[in-house]
């Protein structure tokens, strides 16, 4: 079984991470909620143990972002916070269950065991839309307004990651890392993204009076629907 610790304390996330994988779990531990919320993309996890309090985006944030999305991995909420409201809200935004710091590790193995035996397994999200912008990735088919469109395979593989992130901003590094599998980031990776991009844009945008794919100047790419 593997789980992702989404856990910005350096102490907290080692003890973690050493203590799960003495029971014999595949761990793997992101810092930040951006980092964590894009790992849960590249690769399968079986549970997801978030904290609450986390730089930029916060647990909760990114809970809600997952569940809007469509994706079901069990989610245990690890926070400082243990007032009534605080356990209520982490539910009611799609937690399975929630744990309180300080915590002994034996009742975290034990939510964590109880959480994988309910077998919520992580489902693959088959059917995404933005506007009238539709990727079915099971049939690897895009269709705007009801017209198939013809995507290169690379082309298909960016606007599914743009797609699976659609409403945050995609840095090149991260779609350097995720979709062209380069683990060190160099010029000439940048220019083959920004082709691929301008390409993907004039197929799923040209001749449509709102514009889905836009760039953040110095950050990167968003696909949204045009505000202007």
């Amino acid at each position: 079984m593997h789980i992702l610790v989404v856990e910005d304390e350096p102490k907290l996330a080692n003890a973690l991470r050493q203590g799960l994988e003495d029971e014999g779990y595949q761990v793997s531990v992101a810092r930040s909620g951006e980092e964590g919320f894009y790992l849960l993309y590249s690769d399968h996890f079986d549970l997801l143990m978030l904290d609450v309090m986390l730089p930029g985006r916060s647990g909760l944030e990114i809970l809600g972002r997952l569940r809007q999305n469509g994706v079901g991995i069990p989610v245990l909420l690890v926070t400082a916070k243990d007032s009534i409201d605080d356990r209520v809200g982490g539910l009611d935004a799609g937690a399975d269950d929630y744990i309180v710091k300080p915590f002994a590790f034996p009742e975290l193995l034990a939510r964590v065991r109880a959480m994988l035996r309910r077998g919520g397994q992580d489902k693959p999200i088959a059917r995404m839309s933005i506007a009238n912008l539709i990727v079915d990735t099971a049939a690897r088919s895009v269709f705007r307004a009801g017209k198939q469109l013809e995507l290169t395979t690379r082309e298909f593989e960016l606007l599914e990651y743009l797609m699976r992130n659609r409403g945050s901003v995609v840095s090149r590094e991260m779609l350097a890392r995720d979709v062209w599998k380069e683990t060190t980031r160099a010029t000439p990776i940048d220019n083959v993204i920004d082709v691929h991009v301008a390409r993907l844009r004039r197929k799923i945008d040209e001749g449509f009076e709102a514009k889905l794919l836009h760039t953040v100047r110095g950050v990167g790419f968003i696909l949204r629907e045009d505000q202007a």
